[in-house]
């Protein structure tokens, strides 16, 4: 399940993650909203925070975050994920380099420096 984060800037989109994302939570909830948000704007920021209720993804949603990431490769201008999964920090770290915007790891605890930092 997928919540979006109120109080952002409006080119900021957060979403806080708990038990299984599935490919229903992409396809009706973070798809449309990315969509939405880049009809306005050209770069866009975006916040994911994976806390301690999140207890993974659907393949298929996986699959998913990987095709929207990349309709918009070029459009991200800064991607903060916020996870103490170690997995999940370690393949943000790999593949972060790969995206052409900013893209940082925040710990759970960090969660208001995160915000702060993709809002800036």
């Amino acid at each position: 399940m997928v919540k979006k984060i109120p109080d952002l800037p409006d080119n900021v989109l957060g979403f806080t993650a708990k038990g299984t994302v599935t490919t229903n939570d992409y396809e009706s909830i973070i798809i449309p909203e990315v969509e939405a948000l880049f009809s306005q704007h050209r770069k866009v920021r975006f916040l994911y925070h994976l806390g301690e209720d999140f207890s993974g993804f659907e393949a298929a949603a996986m699959w998913d975050d990987t095709k929207l990431g990349l309709k918009h490769l070029t459009a991200w201008e800064r991607i903060a994920v916020v996870s103490d999964i170690e997995w999940i920090r370690v393949a943000i770290r790999l593949f972060g380099i790969a995206i052409p915007g900013h893209v940082r790891v925040f710990h759970n605890r960090e969660i208001t420096e995160a915000k702060r930092w993709v809002s800036e």
